[in-house]
Formats: structure tokens, C-alpha cells, sequence
């Protein structure tokens, strides 16, 4: 049981440790309106906002371990649901705006390439 416990710690702070060791500069200021806030299990807060003049797609995450912050994101619709991507080196964050059967729900996942290592529920803030 206490190894059990212990491999899911670790696997818990794997993603926590991606999402707060990565930061590129991109900004958020008056220039850019904020298009989706969620509040993640996890702790994780994350907004996308965009420019105005630019278009461009920010990404913002925190939690208590830190934040990311990531530009050049692309918005796709699937399904009747928007999903915003970004991309940071091997890593990719999708968060997608709601479900089909719950549009105040959505879904925070992280890819490494391309193999997903977390998936968390998301509830619109």
C-alpha cells in the first residue's frame, strides 16, 4: 500500500513539475482581453487571453508550485467545443472550453511528445 501511495505522489508532482519549470515570455496587459478563465483540479488556474491588435493566444497557468506562461496558441473547434493548444518544446497544453454535455466544464490536458501525461477536469471561473 505505502508503495502505491508513494508512485502515485510521484506521478502526481511529474505534471506539476512540468507546468512550473517551463516559463517563456509572453504578455498579458490591456492590449489583450481574457477569452476563457477555469479553475483545475490540482490547484491549476489557467487563462487565455487575446490581443487585440495581434490576435495571438496567450496561455497563463499557475498553481502553488508556480506558473507558465506560453504565446502563439491556436484555437480549433471539435465537436462543437473549442480547444486552445499551445506549445512549449516537446510539451503541449490543451485546454478545451467546455464538454459536449457540460459547457461549464472543460479539460486541462499536458502532452510529452505527444504521449499525454496529465489530464485534469476544469470548471469555468
Amino acid at each position: 500500500m505505502k508503495t502505491l501511495l508513494r508512485k502515485s505522489a510521484l506521478l502526481l508532482a511529474l505534471p506539476i513539475t512540468v507546468l512550473t519549470n517551463f516559463s517563456l515570455p509572453a504578455s498579458a496587459d490591456s492590449t489583450a482581453d481574457i477569452i476563457l478563465s477555469t479553475k483545475c483540479q490540482g490547484g491549476y488556474n489557467i487563462n487565455i487571453w487575446q490581443n487585440h491588435t495581434s490576435g495571438e493566444l496567450l496561455y497563463r497557468a499557475t498553481n502553488p508550485n508556480g506558473h507558465l506562461s506560453l504565446g502563439k496558441g491556436t484555437k480549433q473547434v471539435t465537436e462543437g467545443v473549442r480547444v486552445y493548444k499551445f506549445r512549449n518544446r516537446n510539451y503541449q497544453y490543451w485546454v478545451w472550453d467546455g464538454t459536449l454535455d457540460n459547457p461549464q466544464s472543460g479539460t486541462l490536458e499536458v502532452y510529452k511528445n505527444n504521449r499525454i501525461l496529465m489530464r485534469q477536469t476544469c470548471t469555468k471561473s
